[in-house]
């Protein structure tokens, strides 16, 4: 493989990175752009493989190169001696589905911030320097949620852009245990930036803005529990897949930025060169692609039709509460969209891909890999009843 150099002209040496949730969905895409583009090395903890198996096949060129750890980092004494034998670790292990969060809220802020204290401290103790995944949940609602309607203000984007640096971080009252998920989160941020600030210890952390592409959470009854509630792509590629209309909880009237894993993962790549990211949190998303949730099921469903031949449903969405979809306690943020100044400055990245070209590349990933299998589950549904 030709050397590689980062965005200071040095080579880039190769590191051994102890990746935490290496088994999920951007961990497999980590994995993967790691052993196809670089010489790094990767302990890779999971309690789950199946993404990954491809790369863990005996015989192929990277195989010295990737070991599989099956880990439950909850209890597992193994842990800390895998980040001593590490350059870099890279936590991406998370309860991340919204609707867990108000159903399951403990597990949520275990997962998300008791779970995390033990790697930030081995990195901390052994002077090992982490990347750490949140999320774009920590800004919680934006200034302009709080403005009337009408308010000129509104199209102002100081109001409702989201900059690491300067917006503020809030969250609905305690009773709306959705957001458990955002302030566990934000807490260890905080811990982390102590860290820094009193220890020495070396971090990054990234703020992901809706990621999107092949192997994104499950296909409910298929290759996850049936009474599961993924996030809103994998919904509205499940509805898609057993021809039903797609449920927009509360009319879909939240809007969202979508990026494409094969961008932002380029995004991760540059980050692991500590002289351009250590200290800072990046936005990872795609300013471009913003839609409401009506929006984007109404192009899903027009991209499907696409990918699959079939014609347009006679009624493509049909509206739910959030009580009924979620249950008690739900909440919800009006606008997520991401402020690019610093990862463009530090790093200088930019996302790539359209919208329309990522769904299509999604859409057709699921639709090969699931189609199938989904009419089977939907026959043996149909002959039990």
């Amino acid at each position: 493989m030709a050397p590689r150099f980062n965005l200071d002209g040095s080579e880039i040496q190769p590191l051994k990175i102890c990746m935490i949730g290496a088994g999920g969905f951007i961990g497999s895409h980590l994995c993967e752009k790691l052993m196809l583009e670089t010489e790094h090395s990767v302990l890779a903890i999971d309690v789950y493989s199946d993404k990954i198996q491809h790369l863990l096949e005996a015989g192929k060129p990277w195989s010295k190169r990737i070991e599989f750890h099956k880990i439950n980092i909850k209890h597992d004494s193994r842990l800390e001696g895998l980040i001593k034998l590490a350059d870099l670790t890279i936590n991406l292990a998370a309860i991340c589905t919204p609707a867990d969060y108000n159903t399951r809220p403990l597990d949520t802020i275990y997962s998300n911030f008791i779970d995390a204290l033990p790697v930030v401290r081995y990195c901390s103790d052994n002077n090992k320097r982490l990347i750490h995944f949140s999320t774009c949940e920590v800004y919680g609602k934006t200034i302009g949620s709080f403005l009337p309607r009408d308010s000129p203000l509104l199209r102002d984007p100081a109001f409702y852009v989201l900059k690491e640096d300067e917006s503020p971080c809030i969250f609905g009252p305690i009773e709306k245990q959705r957001w458990s998920y955002a302030c566990a989160k934000q807490l260890i941020e905080r811990l982390i930036y102590a860290e820094g600030a009193e220890n020495d210890l070396q971090f990054t952390i990234v703020r992901p803005f809706n990621w999107i592409g092949p192997r994104m959470d499950f296909i409910p009854g298929v290759d996850g529990p049936s009474e599961g509630v993924p996030r809103v792509l994998a919904c509205f590629s499940t509805n898609l897949l057993k021809g039903e209309p797609l449920k927009l909880v509360d009319g879909g009237k939240s809007q969202r930025t979508f990026i494409f894993i094969k961008d932002a993962i380029e995004a991760v790549l540059l980050m692991i060169n500590p002289d351009r990211a250590n200290g800072y949190i990046f936005n990872v998303g795609n300013p471009q692609n913003e839609v409401t949730v009506r929006e984007l099921a109404l192009l899903m469903t027009q991209i499907y039709c696409k990918v699959n031949g079939g014609s347009r449903p006679e009624i493509p969405t049909v509206d739910v509460s959030s009580k009924e979809f979620y249950g008690e306690g739900y909440d919800d943020s009006d606008k997520r969209i991401p402020d690019m100044t610093i990862i463009k400055r530090q790093l200088g990245w930019e996302p790539k891909t359209s919208l329309d070209d990522l769904l299509e590349s999604t859409l057709t990933y699921q639709h090969k890999t699931y189609a199938h299998a989904v009419r089977q589950v939907m026959s043996r549904s149909h002959a039990a009843i």
